[in-house]
């Protein structure tokens, strides 16, 4: 019996729900049956997370990262279980699997080392003009402070990096909020060993009781309940548009307007010039087919649209592409849902006017998905705005421009993107330099003769974009700038060096961070 985390409420055993994890990969419900929270114990962890607000804001940076140290350790020392239970639920591999735990403790260390340099708070300090005239100058003083609980909706595509203790729950954490997370019902079993690891990282660490809640529920009505409640202070989201933007809505027509951070996917164009593509075509056919059909496409970073100029190159591109594309494999989704979405969308986007199916991959089992890749004109999707919907999967749509200025229009009518990728040398920048910018306006990521699947988690990373990617393209969802989610900034004028934070209390031992190099070094005034 699973479900709720560590709010200390003892349940009376009546009326209660329960439900299970489901496994594509053998078709069946696993063991163990997992609680979804009543309102009155929803209730109960939004209060004991206000509560442990008042204590966590208070504690300092090195507390906090001995507190995600300990959870990164705590979620390695269950190994194999962990491994096994998540490979069970979601049918990914081992080894994706394995390499998404060690992102996952990496995230988690990174922030600890963050919060240890102290350069998150981003400290000013001006100092006073009392001779100033007409009006004297005050003692200003500004750094940023955590804002209060927050709810993470954890992604069905990552089932640890993404997840209960994945970039969202670490960076709240590491800017001193408590975390209440609502666990994603196709890996329910992987959430609740995780949660474990967090609450037992919690506890050994001193941490207050309620910094950690993970709530189970089933359908909407959890979602809709922690974003409504008035002592929560923002939100992070991963998954669909509708459902980010529904939350979305919820949030600013509360009483107090809260912010909501949501990554809703995105189309990941991909923009293939013909100098690069005549000299290296065998390369970039090999690296596409690799990343359309990487882990069934279930990446928010899939190339899901492919725009080139009619043409030679552009003929030899998608012959070898369609022949690779025909040779893969089915492979099984996440879930039962994930795979219904698919083929329904797939279906309306071939069904659009002037796509045709390219080819599709091998096998018609239940559960699993065909890579399929689909033509259109650039005319045609430029009058049809349905056809720059993500079809979340192994699905890639080639648009096809008779010239230039249709590749401009095509750009012209895109939005918001986490990533858009350049395929061109020197010679092809040089010559379509306005439209690689116009592409680049609806980009959080410009990608150059690359791929957009795989996300490097470092400082420099930017996971965001223009609405409808994220609604706040100012903020990204990996890297060490996610933090600065959950921070709002307060100046303190003329304030009592009693009251100041540390941090601000005396200018000669402000500490002053710049990038040299490269490498981010501080020193004292």
């Amino acid at each position: 019996m699973h479900g709720l985390n560590y709010i200390g409420y003892k349940l009376s055993g009546q009326n209660q729900k329960y439900i299970h994890a489901f496994s594509t990969e053998a078709n069946t419900f696993l063991p163990g049956q997992f609680r979804v929270a009543t309102n009155t114990e929803t209730e109960a962890a939004v209060q004991k997370a206000s509560r442990a607000f008042k204590k966590y804001r208070n504690t300092s940076g090195d507390q906090r990262a001995l507190f995600l140290d300990e959870i990164a350790h705590q979620i390695i020392n269950k190994e194999d279980e962990l491994i096994e239970r998540a490979m069970r639920e979601t049918a990914l591999s081992r080894d994706r699997i394995i390499a998404e735990r060690s992102r996952t403790v990496h995230q988690l260390k990174s922030f600890a080392k963050l919060l240890r340099d102290g350069s998150w708070l981003e400290p000013v300090i001006e100092t006073p003009d009392n001779n100033r005239k007409p009006n004297r100058k005050p003692d200003l003083r500004k750094m940023l402070h955590p804002i209060g609980p927050v709810v993470v909706f954890t992604a069905s595509n990552f089932p640890l990096a993404y997840s209960t203790a994945g970039g969202d729950t670490a960076s709240a954490l590491a800017a001193g909020n408590p975390v209440l997370v609502k666990a994603h019902e196709s890996h329910l079993g992987t959430n609740e060993l995780v949660a474990d690891a967090i609450i037992e990282a919690a506890k050994i660490t001193g941490m207050p009781d309620g910094v950690f809640s993970s709530l189970i529920g089933s359908g909407n009505a959890l979602g809709q309940e922690l974003v409504k409640h008035p002592l929560v202070k923002a939100v992070g989201f991963t998954g669909s548009q509708s459902g980010g933007r529904d939350l979305f809505n919820l949030a600013q027509n509360r009483k107090q307007p809260i912010p909501l951070f949501a990554e809703m996917g995105s189309i990941n164009p991909v923009v293939l010039f013909p100098g690069e593509l005549k000299l290296n075509l065998k390369k970039v056919v090999k690296n596409y087919a690799a990343s359309i059909t990487l882990d069934v496409g279930q990446f928010c970073t899939n190339p899901g649209l492919i725009i080139g100029i009619n043409g030679k190159p552009l003929d030899g591109f998608i012959k070898k592409l369609s022949k690779l594309i025909r040779k893969s494999s089915s492979q099984t989704m996440l879930s039962e849902n994930i795979w219904t979405n698919f083929y329904s969308n797939r279906q309306k986007a071939l069904e659009q006017k002037g796509v045709k199916l390219l080819t599709e991959g091998e096998g018609h089992e239940e559960l699993k998905a065909r890579p399929t890749l689909a033509i259109v004109s650039g005319k045609n999707f430029v009058n049809n705005p349905h056809l720059a919907q993500e079809v979340f999967g192994p699905f890639s749509l080639i648009v096809v421009c008779n010239d230039d200025d249709e590749l401009n229009q095509v750009a012209s009518c895109i939005n918001g993107q986490l990533t858009t990728t350049i395929i061109a040398n020197k010679t092809d920048i040089k010559k379509y330099r306005h439209t690689v910018q116009e592409f680049k306006e609806n980009a959080g990521r410009l990608i150059f003769n690359g791929v957009p699947t795989g996300v490097e988690v470092c400082k420099a990373m930017h996971h965001g974009g223009p609405y409808p990617a994220t609604t706040d393209a100012r903020f990204t969802a990996v890297g060490e700038d996610a933090i600065k989610r959950w921070l709002r900034p307060v100046t303190y004028q003329d304030c009592p060096e009693t009251f100041l934070p540390e941090a601000l209390r005396n200018k000669n031992t402000l500490k002053i961070y710049r990038t040299i190099n490269g490498k981010l070094t501080r020193k004292s005034l």
